[in-house]
């Protein structure tokens, strides 16, 4: 389950750079795979054993994009919320 903490959203800042900048490339659909797999892996309450980020990624593709765009829109809007 995706829980973004305000941990992981610290962490998810100091790889991925600013979040209302990667909102913003999210909102121009210029967020990359990389960069949603990272944001994912940040806010993961409790990952499943063995889950790498590699492999986080390939479920992403996997799912497909759209699939998962309730999930990220969620976060993104927990960003713009300040949570």
């Amino acid at each position: 389950m995706l829980r973004p903490s305000f941990a992981a959203l610290v962490a998810a800042e100091e790889e991925l750079g600013p979040l209302f900048a990667l909102v913003e490339r999210a909102a121009d659909g210029k967020l990359s795979l990389g960069e949603m797999a990272g944001l994912f892996w940040h806010c993961l309450a409790e990952p499943p054993a063995g889950l790498t980020r590699e492999a986080l990624g390939e479920a992403i593709v996997a799912a497909g994009l759209a699939k998962l765009t309730p999930v990220l829109r969620g976060i993104l809007g927990q960003i713009l919320g300040g949570r």
